[in-house]
């Protein structure tokens, strides 16, 4: 796979957490879309380090809400903290 697909999967696989979640990356933090954008690619750049990509994808597939990201997610602890607010 290459690097551009696999970037273009995990910003999916970002996307598509954050919505299960009922998260919205634009409200959280101060407001600054430069560094919202800098936040944003940190959690693409995790994701696609993930090694189980296709576990996540089967459970976003399965799941229109998630209460939490999975155990696995390496973007569990932000994600955690996009969703407290």
């Amino acid at each position: 796979m290459g690097v551009f697909t696999k970037i273009s999967k995990s910003a999916e696989l970002v996307g598509g957490m954050i919505e299960r979640l009922g998260t919205d990356l634009a409200g959280w933090g101060n407001h600054d879309p430069e560094l919202e954008a800098v936040r944003y690619r940190a959690m693409v750049m995790r994701c696609s380090g993930c090694p189980d990509q296709s576990g996540c994808r089967k459970l976003q597939d399965q799941n229109s809400h998630l209460d939490h990201a999975p155990d696995y997610c390496q973007n569990r602890a932000v994600l955690a903290q996009m969703k407290a607010g």
